[in-house]
């Protein structure tokens, strides 16, 4: 079968692969119908090659058809249409049981400390073939999958299901956003996007929403944000503290994280690092604090005194300097991580499915491409050419 490869540092191709069986009797298999490129794909694209293998298999936001299950796979049967969250969670251990899927006892990562395996996700999360290619193998399928309608509605409807949708609703639940409160939205990616239209939908006033990309903005105002240009603004906090009676806003979404190729300083140590063996490099680039950090700064000193910050950008550092002074003279609460899918799915299904789409998911996606054009997807989608906010790419094209 054909699937996207990782080739090098900031290098994909698709070639030819062999195509997944079922080893577990809770496997499943699915034939990919739509398959998105997220921004945490650009890591892996331009900063985590210490963990990456030439040909792994990348990608994890996938939906399509279940062409054969295990044996004890009972609430899915082939033929149906299926969502597929990016994380492998067993659904029976205590971290599970608990709602916190990403931290899955089962599948976790202990070989590097980290949590819940993901698909096409570097060695740090299990190196699992992941979901852009024509077929996925998919582990825990008696629990995993998101069976979808069997509809004429475009895969679009549904596939957020599978990171972007639950990545932003818990990032706003996070936010502890009071009734009638504000939130600033830093970053108008899909997940910022998302956010801040989850924000208004939950009952925000006030949704802010920052970004530099004119695209971008441009999304975020037609679905009711304030937006900022911060290409025109130099001091963010100033404008922010005008719009929320001199306070701040009560709660910030950073939807940015360690996105590399926006912060000169990072991205030329990233590239250092990317020249070492990667014995050397893979250490460092978990310890060495190359995040950005910009993001993270806006949040602590844009939020109000009291306020809640809540991250959903992805860092990746664990010795960045963070500004403990401030964020404990400020009196801050602030929650983070990967979202736990399943727990937001019976949430979220009631607005996929409204034909109304008051989440605006049809209004997400500005290209579709076929799966032999991902290297020109990734890099149209990482420079921010052509007005590339968020990339669906089809295996049956």
């Amino acid at each position: 079968m054909r699937a996207v490869v990782w080739q090098g540092k900031e290098k994909v191709g698709v070639d030819e692969v062999p195509t997944p069986r079922l080893r577990e009797p809770t496997d499943a298999i699915v034939q990919v119908t739509s398959t998105a490129v997220c921004g945490s794909d650009l890591h892996l694209y331009a900063a985590l090659g210490p963990f990456m293998t030439q040909g792994d298999v990348i990608g994890h936001e996938a939906m399509g058809v279940v062409t054969e299950v295990g044996a004890q796979v009972e609430h899915i049967k082939p033929g149906d249409r299926v969502v597929i969250p990016f994380q492998i969670a067993c659904g029976h251990c205590w971290m599970c049981d608990n709602g916190l899927h990403t931290q899955c006892e089962t599948t976790q990562v202990r070989e590097h400390g980290t949590g819940a395996a993901l698909f096409g996700y570097s060695a740090l999360y299990g190196q699992v073939p992941g979901g852009q290619a024509e077929y996925l193998r998919v582990p825990h399928a008696d629990f995993g999958p998101i069976k979808v309608p069997d509809d004429d509605e475009p895969d679009e409807r549904y596939l957020y299901l599978s990171d972007v949708l639950p990545t932003a609703w818990q990032a706003v639940q996070y936010a502890h956003i009071p009734a009638g409160g504000s939130v600033l939205v830093l970053g108008l990616g899909p997940i910022g996007q998302m956010s801040a239209r989850i924000a208004r939908h939950l009952g925000a006033e006030t949704v802010l929403a920052a970004d530099l990309v004119p695209e971008r903005l441009a999304m975020a105002q037609r679905h009711g944000a304030h937006v900022l240009d911060l290409r025109d603004i130099d001091d963010l906090g100033a404008v922010v503290r005008d719009l929320t009676q001199g306070r701040g806003p009560d709660s910030v979404i950073d939807a940015v994280g360690m996105e590399a190729h926006g912060s000169p300083v990072a991205g030329a140590a990233q590239k250092v690092v990317g020249l070492l063996p990667d014995a050397v490099a893979a250490p460092l680039l978990k310890t060495a604090g190359l995040d950005r950090l910009a993001a993270l700064y806006s949040a602590i000193h844009t939020v109000r005194r009291g306020g809640t910050i809540s991250l959903s950008g992805v860092y990746g550092g664990t010795a960045d300097p963070i500004p403990m002074l401030t964020a404990f003279d400020k009196q801050l609460t602030v929650r983070m991580g990967q979202a736990n899918v399943r727990r937001w799915v019976d949430d979220l299904m009631p607005l996929v499915t409204d034909p109304a789409d008051p989440l605006g998911v049809l209004d997400l996606r500005t290209h579709r491409l076929p799966l032999a054009e991902a290297p020109h997807a990734y890099e149209m989608f990482q420079k921010k050419l052509h007005g590339c906010i968020k990339v669906v790419l089809d295996p049956m094209a």
